[in-house]
């Protein structure tokens, strides 16, 4: 009976312990700055990198010069979303241009940085640089070298917004007869 009482203790234990959390933030220019988070299961992870569809929370938070400009993460995450991440837990940091995949972080946001949607926020990292986008438009401002490293800390703690996760299955409300 102890044996069974300590593996249900431990059991759910085990399962939160394969959750990990990291948190980063990216430095443009113009004043422009993102902050954000991740988390996912290590045992969901099949290979050496995570990638958006290992990702279960993800949050962009964009300011300039200290005021909020916009917001997205992974609860806002829809068909007409650009959504691409590549993430090197062993390295600490996010793929950069030149790592192997063309546009290797399309956070709300394609290659031309219009398509963040309508009062929409969004980063990404490709070929010509680092950037932003607002309300469908490319921020040249913002933008930095795309070989500039994008490291991220591991943060088990960390808080996340309610627009980061995502949600149960809509499926799974179904009621059959």
């Amino acid at each position: 009976m102890r044996l069974i009482c300590l593996a249900m203790v431990v059991a759910p234990m085990m399962a939160q312990a394969d959750e990990v959390s990291w948190h980063f933030a990216w430095n443009g220019n113009g004043g422009y700055a993102v902050r954000g988070g991740m988390s996912y299961e290590t045992t969901a992870i099949n290979g050496p990198l995570v990638t958006g569809s290992d990702v279960s929370c993800f949050f962009i938070e964009g300011t300039r010069n200290g005021e909020t400009i916009g917001q997205w993460g992974l609860a806002l995450l829809n068909e007409e979303t650009w959504w691409r991440l590549y993430f090197d837990p062993v390295a600490e940091a996010f793929l950069v241009e030149g790592m192997g995949v063309d546009m290797p972080q399309a956070w709300n946001m394609d290659g031309f940085g219009t398509s963040c949607g309508a009062g929409g926020f969004g980063f990404n990292i490709g070929s010509a640089a680092q950037d932003i986008c607002i309300d469908e438009q490319l921020i040249v401002e913002s933008q930095v070298d795309p070989y500039t490293p994008l490291s991220a800390v591991r943060d088990d703690a960390l808080a996340f917004p309610s627009y980061a996760c995502e949600g149960p299955s809509l499926l799974s409300r179904l009621e059959l007869d």
